[in-house]
C-alpha cells in the first residue's frame, strides 16, 4: 500500500506523534479500540479509534492487551498534554488533533483504506492484463522483464531444482540469493525484501520465483508476482508446436553459416534460388518487442522464405538485397513500444557457399546499432573500420586478429573475456555501463579486464592499444 501515517495525516489532518512506529509505516486497517486484540502484520500499522479513556485503562491493565495496543496506532479529534504524556508513557504512536472525531473519523477513514486498496487492486488488474498480452508476443522471457518493469525491481525464474529459468532486472545479478532462498540453502541473503512464490503445487512443483522491489508499494509487487506465478505455470507448461521449426531453421542458418556446397544446395531445397545473399540481424532492448513475429508477417507480405532463426533475444537471416532494403525501411517506421525501438545491422551481399563473413558484419553492424542508439546500420557503412580492412590482404586481418589468440581457449574459440573485452571498448571503458550490460559485478569487470591485459600485453590506458584491440575485435569476429 501507498498510504501511511503520514498521508493519513494529509488527509484527516492532526499531527503524527511517533513512538514505536514511524510515520512511514504504511496502513493495513481501522478499527475501534474495543475490537482490537492482536497486531496483524508487524510491517503494518492498524489504526484504532475510539474513547481515549477506554484506551488508556486497556494500557494500564497491561499484560498481552496493551503489548498489542502498542503496536498500533491511535487516532483522535482529542489532543491534550495528559493525553501526549500518558501515550509517551506507554509508547503508543498516535494521531492527534485531526478535523473529525468520533463517528465520522472512522467512517473516513475507513472508505480512505478501502479507496486506496481498490486503486490497489486496479493497478494489479491492469498489470496482470499486460502481462498476459506480453506472454503471448514474447512468452516467459518477456513476462519477466515485464514483471520487473512493473513492480520496479528485479525477477528470477527458477525450474524446480533451483536453475535458472530466466531474469530480469538486476536478477542476474542476484542469482545466488535467488536460489538460496528458493531452496533454503543455509546461505546469507545479500538483499533484503526478497519474495518467493512457487510457481504451481506443491505436488506438481513447476518452478519458484523470486522478486525484489525497490517500491515501498510491496503488497501490490507480492499480488502482482503470485498472479505472474500462475501465468508462469500456465506458460511453462504449454508445449510450442514451432520447436521443430524453429530448429529447422536453426540447423538451416548453421550450414548456411559453414559454407561450402552444402550451402546453396540446402537453399535450392528452402525454395531460395539466388547466387548471393546479404546477412541481417534485429534485435530490440527491450524483450516486450517479439522481433521474430514481426519477422515472420513482413517476411510473408514480402514473399520472402523464413531463412531466418532466433537466439539470445536477436534474430539472425540471410535475404535478397532488396529485401534487405525493405526490411531497413519497416524497421525505421517501426514504432517504439515503451520508449524502445527496434534495431538492426545489414551486412555486405556475399556468395550463398561463403556466408559466414556477412553473419558477422551483421552481427557488428548490430552491436554497433545498439551502442550509438541507431535504428539500422549498415556494415559497409562503418566507414573507418571498413576502410582498414578494405586496403589489407585477407591474411593481413588474420594478423590483427592475432592480437587476441591469447584469449581463446583449447579449442580455439574465444572466451568469455573476448566478450567483456568487446562491450568494455563498446561502452568506453565506463566500468558501470560495462557491468550492467554484461550482467556482472564492477570488480568482476575490473579482474577480468586486468586478464585480458596480462594475457594480451595490451593496455586498456592506452588509446593505441584500445585501437588495435577493437581492430582485433572486429577481424576476429566477436
Amino acid at each position: 500500500m501507498a498510504l501511511d501515517l503520514s498521508a493519513v495525516v494529509r488527509l484527516v489532518g492532526g499531527t503524527c506523534v511517533p513512538q514505536r512506529i514511524d510515520e512511514r509505516t504504511p496502513i493495513d486497517g481501522v478499527t475501534p479500540v474495543e475490537a482490537y486484540v492482536v497486531v496483524g502484520n508487524p510491517n503494518y500499522a492498524t489504526l484504532v479509534t475510539g474513547d481515549e479513556q477506554e484506551l488508556l485503562r486497556r494500557l494500564t491493565a497491561g499484560g498481552a492487551i496493551r503489548d498489542a495496543l502498542t503496536g498500533a496506532v491511535f487516532i483522535s479529534h482529542r489532543d491534550t498534554p495528559a493525553l501526549r504524556a500518558s501515550l509517551a508513557t506507554h509508547g503508543m504512536t498516535a494521531i492527534l488533533g485531526t478535523d473529525l472525531g468520533g463517528v465520522a473519523l472512522h467512517a473516513t477513514l475507513t472508505t480512505i483504506i478501502a479507496d486506496d486498496r481498490a486503486a490497489a487492486d486496479r493497478l494489479v488488474t491492469a498489470g496482470m492484463n499486460v502481462l498476459t498480452q506480453v506472454a503471448r508476443r514474447g512468452g516467459v522471457t518477456a513476462v519477466i522483464a515485464e514483471l520487473a518493469r512493473r513492480i520496479d525491481g528485479w525477477a528470477v525464474l527458477l525450474d524446480p531444482q533451483g536453475h535458472l529459468i530466466a531474469s530480469a532486472g538486476a536478477g542476474r545479478l542476484h542469482v545466488s540469493d535467488a536460489i538460496a532462498i528458493a531452496t533454503g540453502r543455509p546461505v546469507r541473503v545479500r538483499h533484503d525484501g526478497l519474495q518467493l512464490h512457487p510457481v504451481g503445487s506443491d505436488r506438481d512443483l513447476a518452478g519458484r520465483l523470486v522478486i525484489a522491489t525497490r517500491s515501498s508499494r510491496t503488497s501490490h509487487a507480492r499480488d502482482l508476482a503470485s498472479l505472474a506465478a500462475a501465468l508462469f505455470d500456465l506458460v511453462l507448461r504449454t508445449h510450442d508446436p514451432s520447436l521443430t521449426e524453429h530448429l529447422g531453421r536453426q540447423a538451416l542458418l548453421d550450414t548456411l553459416s559453414a559454407g561450402g556446397p552444402a550451402a546453396p544446395a540446402l537453399l535450392h531445397r528452402w525454395g531460395v534460388h539466388e547466387s548471393t545473399l546479404t546477412a541481417f540481424e534485429l534485435g530490440a532492448k527491450t524483450r516486450t518487442i517479439d522481433a521474430e513475429r514481426l519477422l515472420r508477417r513482413w517476411f510473408d507480405e514480402l514473399g520472402a522464405e523464413h531463412v531466418f532463426a532466433a537466439s539470445h533475444g536477436r534474430v539472425r537471416g540471410f535475404v535478397r538485397s532488396d529485401v534487405a532494403t525493405e526490411l531497413a525501411v519497416r524497421v525505421r517506421e517501426f514504432t517504439p513500444i515503451a520508449g524502445s525501438r527496434l534495431h538492426l545491422g545489414i551486412g555486405t551481399p556475399a556468395p550463398t557457399d561463403a556466408l559466414a563473413r556477412s553473419a558477422v558484419q551483421a552481427r557488428q553492424a548490430l552491436d554497433a546499432a545498439f551502442e550509438d542508439s541507431l535504428t539500422v546500420v549498415e556494415f559497409a557503412g562503418l566507414s573507418t573500420v571498413e576502410l582498414v580492412f578494405s586496403t589489407l590482404a585477407d591474411h593481413g586481418g588474420g594478423e590483427i586478429a592475432s592480437v587476441l589468440d591469447p584469449l581463446r581457449d583449447s579449442s580455439g574459440a574465444h572466451t568469455e573475456l573476448a566478450l567483456t573485452l568487446r562491450v568494455f571498448l563498446a561502452e568506453h571503458g565506463a566500468h558501470r555501463s560495462s557491468a550492467e550490460r554484461l550482467g556482472i559485478h564492477r570488480q568482476t569487470l575490473v579482474s577480468r579486464v586486468r586478464r585480458v591485459e596480462e594475457l594480451t600485453g595490451l593496455s586498456m590506458d592506452r588509446a593505441d592499444d584500445r585501437a588495435a584491440a577493437w581492430l582485433a575485435l572486429r577481424a576476429a569476429g566477436v
